[in-house]
């Protein structure tokens, strides 16, 4: 049963959150604390699985309790329920929260939320998924460029020549933004010779994707014996990219989108590089019986890509609704959804983008998509999302 803490300074607005979860109490364990202080003596009592927390509160605010709680317990999930959204307060909050739910906040939305959260806790938690990342070894980190990057991106007012002069520290990161630059996906008028040029040119969020993709496919380079595999997934990715750009998501939840969709098959470039044995098996599997590869996954590794990638991408810090978008993009109905969210995006672009056409025309959706598709309620929009490619 899950453990959740849920930490406000008003009482009363603990007791609707009891109220309106009551129903809840049978799969649920749940807990409210009037501040910050309360909160961590429930922490130290017993740790919880789900902490939601108000941002601002006198004494310890949100931000701060969910730092400590992110030091002292980094298993715990963190989420923000708050009705406040300055630009300050939401900054603190970036590097300490999970999700982000905005007060009044709907009991079904709010529900909504903690299953997808603990959902994601359980599959990162997986026996099958622990004694694959065992048998991968150590995972890489992020190098100390991109690191500063990252750095430099926060910045109140980001300096493009920094930026520019961060990347410029790292060659293959260098060519390898330039070449994304230049490449018709973006669509760029004339040639960008410069690194300076494609920060000014593409912006900097642009930039920061592509940072973060030239670092990944920097690190993961395939076993001599899958040579197409790194070309495979990088082509694939800039087709997703590009059309999850199209994608009719709410607008703050563009740039993730596209991250998510940039991202969700680096677990086939970790199992190239680590696993090559193991892969090369899958794709025997694949081959011989007509599955799909993550199925074949599955049937060997007791997980697939899929949450391989999302695994190594929670631990690089990427934002948890691409993480939990690339963990569910072939099982998409594993969670609920409010509206065509994220991970919808995410399956659908996949979906699109995977199918075989036959002299131009796209071939017939498999069965089992379209039935995911139904049950998503997007099965009759397909046609005008093929049309954004």
């Amino acid at each position: 049963m899950k453990r959740i803490l849920f930490v406000d300074d008003d009482s009363k607005i603990l007791d609707g959150l009891r109220r309106s979860l009551s129903r809840d109490r049978n799969r649920w364990e749940l807990e409210f604390a009037v501040g910050g202080e309360a909160a961590l003596q429930a922490c130290e009592k017993a740790p919880f699985d789900i902490v939601i927390s108000d941002m601002r509160m006198p004494g310890m605010d949100g931000a701060t309790l969910l730092g400590h709680v992110r030091e002292r317990y980094p298993q715990t999930a963190r989420v923000v329920l708050s009705g406040y959204s300055d630009i300050p307060t939401a900054t603190r909050a970036v590097p300490v929260a999970h999700r982000f739910l905005a007060k009044p906040c709907e009991a079904a939305e709010l529900r909504s939320a903690i299953e997808r959260v603990g959902m994601l806790q359980d599959l990162m938690a997986s026996p099958e998924l622990r004694k694959v990342v065992g048998a991968i070894g150590d995972l890489p980190s992020l190098s100390r460029v991109y690191s500063s990057l990252m750095d430099a991106m926060r910045a109140a007012e980001p300096s493009i020549t920094e930026i520019a002069h961060i990347i410029e520290g790292d060659v293959p990161m260098s060519a390898k933004i330039l070449q994304l630059a230049n490449s018709a996906f973006f669509g760029v008028a004339r040639a960008v010779t410069s690194l300076q040029s494609a920060v000014t040119y593409l912006g900097i969020d642009v930039i920061k994707n592509l940072a973060l993709a030239a670092e990944i496919f920097t690190v993961f380079q395939p076993d001599s014996r899958l040579p197409h595999i790194y070309e495979e997934v990088q082509d694939n990715a800039h087709r997703c990219a590009g059309l999850a750009e199209r994608m009719p998501v709410d607008l703050k939840d563009k740039d993730c989108t596209v991250i998510a969709a940039l991202l969700h098959d680096v677990g086939e470039l970790v199992l190239a590089a680590k696993m090559p044995e193991t892969l090369l098996q899958v794709l025997d599997l694949t081959q011989r019986r007509g599955c799909r590869q993550y199925e074949a996954e599955e049937q060997i590794l007791g997980t697939s890509h899929a949450e391989i990638g999302a695994y190594l991408l929670g631990l690089w810090g990427l934002p948890y609704l691409a993480v939990e978008a690339i963990a569910h993009h072939h099982r998409p109905t594993r969670i609920s959804h409010q509206g065509f969210d994220i991970s919808t995006a995410v399956y659908v672009v996949d979906v699109i983008t995977s199918a075989k056409t036959l002299n131009g025309t796209p071939a017939p959706l498999d069965p089992a998509d379209q039935q995911c598709l139904d049950t998503l309620k997007v099965l009759d929009r397909m046609e005008e999302f093929r049309a954004l490619c």
